[in-house]
């Protein structure tokens, strides 16, 4: 699958891609020049003074915090927030989601590896709401919220439900966290700038390569004392590498390029959401969900009713013989759900701009021929 999306002249979903290790410098040598100083010293062990210093204060300044520090991973910034904040307020619980990455994507980091336990306000595939929290049963030292929550389907509250979430966690005398991992995305939703949410916080990570198209890294951004904490426990849990400014010249590039684009990703998903449901209508497919049927970032799912090695055939032929890649990989989900449905997640980003409804409708009507053929075993 890999080589025939490579080759394929029109790709309809971004997202991560992969490259050579050349073409990938290529693009960071041709990106660099504009985002720093290239003539500057390298960084050693993050020193204020170099490429991860001037990550770290533009990514302060874009989200309207005191401070921000760099992380290798996001894994280590979350848990890193959640330990400091276990410490400061005194209880170990965290109020999360169970669909949240600190619980579906982490190997349950937050207890192995910190000690903490997790309460969840809801079970619901949607962000909990004021009165679910107002509701728990025990006390819990902090809320972490995961904007937007990507195995609901990158959903994300009204803007009235997010403040009020907040506000019943400081009623329950408990501090916020957000995983921001896809919050540089979130402000068309609710209609505000990336200050104006990251305030709503006590703390907020965010990567750089989900969105903005970097290699690698995260930050964790809030107060200075806070931060000044956070990097104490980064060195404690490896995260003071020697050297990582490859990873931040990318994510300097893609603060300067991809930044700016997101609303425009953002406002296209919505066009093709709707072209997507209106095409595999047209073709006459039994069941299929687009899940939010109006998306609330540029990402959204779409599930259809196919085994999954049968779609990812289909993606493979119609990318070799027409040139066309409309989706990139399927695979049924690992939490509970109905049988015979197939996911894909769908990221639109550059090169999805270029294509019209019209476009994406008659490639989805190609499409369900190929998954046809395939069915009848017509295409080995």
């Amino acid at each position: 699958m890999r080589a025939a999306l490579r080759g394929a002249r029109r790709v309809l979903p971004g997202g991560l891609v992969r490259e050579t290790v050349r073409e990938r410098l290529d693009r960071l040598v041709a990106a660099a020049p504009a985002a720093y100083d290239l003539d500057k010293a390298v960084d050693i062990y993050g020193d204020e003074d170099s490429v991860i210093g001037e990550l770290e204060r533009r990514t302060a300044a874009a989200l309207g915090t005191e401070a921000a520090a760099f992380f290798p991973t996001g894994t280590m910034a979350q848990q890193v927030a959640l330990r400091c904040w276990a410490g400061r307020t005194g209880n170990a619980t965290v109020a999360g989601h169970p669909l949240s990455h600190l619980e579906v994507h982490e190997r349950d980091a937050y207890a192995v590896v910190s000690g903490l336990r997790m309460v969840h306000p809801t079970r619901a595939p949607r962000p909990a709401t004021a009165a679910e929290i107002h509701a728990l049963r025990e006390p819990f030292g902090t809320l972490a919220l995961e904007l937007p929550l990507r195995d609901a389907g990158f959903v994300l509250p009204s803007w009235d439900g997010l403040t009020a979430a907040v506000e019943a966690a400081r009623d329950r005398d408990a501090v916020v966290h957000f995983d921001g991992a896809r919050l540089w995305e979130c402000g068309p939703h609710f209609g505000r700038t990336l200050p104006e949410i990251a305030d709503l916080a006590d703390s907020v990570y965010v990567s750089y390569y989900k969105s903005l198209d970097g290699i690698s890294g995260a930050a964790l951004a809030g107060t200075e004392d806070f931060v000044d904490e956070a990097r104490a426990w980064r060195h404690r849990y490896g995260g003071q590498l020697a050297q990582q400014w490859p990873a931040a010249l990318a994510a300097l590039a893609g603060l300067d390029r991809e930044l700016p684009r997101l609303p425009a990703y953002v406002a296209h998903a919505k066009v093709v959401a709707r072209a997507l449901r209106e095409g595999l209508a047209g073709a006459g497919v039994p069941w299929f969900r687009v899940d939010p049927e109006t998306p609330h970032t540029h990402e959204f799912r779409l599930w259809l009713p196919y085994p999954p090695g049968l779609l990812n055939e289909a993606v493979v032929r119609q990318a070799e013989e027409t040139g066309t890649a409309l989706f990139r990989s399927w695979y049924e989900p690992d939490q509970a759900g109905p049988t015979g449905v197939t996911l894909t997640e769908m990221t639109v980003a550059s090169s999805a701009l270029a294509w019209t409804e019209g476009d994406i409708r008659a490639e989805v009507g190609k499409f369900v021929d190929f998954v046809e053929a395939v069915r009848a075993g017509r295409m080995r």
